[in-house]
């Protein structure tokens, strides 16, 4: 997918950010002294939305212009390249949905009466869309049904990069739809796991929880179900890093992990625990047998066959 310019909408430019007017620039007598699209450079910014900017054309002329009166050069000139919208807007690529799963608290054995049904999957786009302009978006996402698919290459980056999201998809029990292209990744699915692993689940469980922490202070309180995903997630790297097996449901830590869901573990047992977790992550770094890296040519050779299967009018 082609990588467009990102303009948050309640972004102030900085000074020296060439912009295109919106509108005309009229002078005394209704004259036009620079017409919609003229370019300029923005002089001043200013504090907030509520007020102007101010915009010095090419001639000199200095005009005072609302965030709603100007948008970025580089932006405007973009159009509709790389809008992924207007693709998807062409074709329901829900139909091109090539994998289904379940994940979440069912896959771990952790749900209760309130759990969500947590779907997750992939999706091949047809190669016109593909090779359009537009490209295709990442990944597909229903909140009303909890549906969440990433784009095939989309998909595998993750993979390649240890997320534990997209590792979990591979190596979950409940599996809902597949096609021969799917059966063959879930086949080749070892080729992911590395050593990336620890970096990745290690660095996000710290980030967290040091937030967490944070929340402890100013708040007097934390959101126990995320601490006990987090606690769930060094377990798993563990196991990873040692059986070289994303274990998915967590059957012989199931009691203590929802009682810590229900908030009946203090906080410093959680956290004696976690750093306990921790050391036994590093051990098991240093005695993994995993490579340093995953099988990137593996990967690639299964993308560019997807890709030439997505020429035809069928899912492979």
């Amino acid at each position: 997918m082609t990588e467009r310019v990102h303009q948050n909408p309640n972004l102030i430019f900085s000074e020296g950010t060439q912009v295109v007017a919106l509108r005309d620039i009229v002078g005394q007598g209704g004259r036009t002294l620079h017409p919609r699209g003229a370019v300029g450079v923005i002089v001043r910014s200013p504090a907030d939305l509520d007020h102007t900017y101010r915009i010095r054309f090419p001639d000199g002329l200095e005009e005072s212009l609302g965030r709603e009166d100007v948008v970025m050069l580089a932006h405007f000139k973009e159009g509709e390249i790389g809008d992924a919208l207007i693709s998807a807007s062409r074709s329901n690529l829900y139909d091109r949905v090539i994998f289904r799963c379940i994940i979440g608290s069912r896959a771990y054995g952790l749900d209760d009466d309130k759990s969500d049904t947590d779907y997750r999957g992939i999706f091949l786009p047809p190669a016109e869309l593909h090779w359009s302009l537009y490209g295709v978006p990442d990944q597909l996402e229903c909140y009303e049904t909890q549906e969440h698919y990433w784009e095939f290459q989309h998909f595998l980056n993750l993979a390649l990069k240890a997320n534990p999201n997209v590792l979990e998809c591979l190596y979950t029990p409940l599996i809902e739809k597949t096609t021969p292209l799917i059966d063959e990744l879930l086949q080749m699915r070892t080729i992911f796991l590395s050593r990336l692993v620890y970096q990745t689940y290690n660095g996000y469980v710290m980030s967290q929880f040091k937030k967490m922490q944070s929340d402890l202070r100013n708040q007097g309180q934390v959101k126990w179900k995320h601490v006990m995903h987090l606690i769930r997630l060094l377990i798993s790297g563990i196991s990873v890093l040692k059986d070289g097996f994303v274990p998915v449901r967590v059957d012989q830590f199931r009691d203590q992990l929802l009682a810590i869901k229900r908030g009946e573990v203090p906080w410093e047992q959680t956290e004696t625990w976690r750093l306990k977790l921790h050391t036994d992550f590093e051990r098991a770094l240093t005695e993994s047998k995993l490579p340093e890296r995953p099988d990137y040519e593996k990967a690639n050779a299964l993308l560019v066959k997807a890709r030439r299967a997505a020429m035809e009018e069928g899912l492979p």
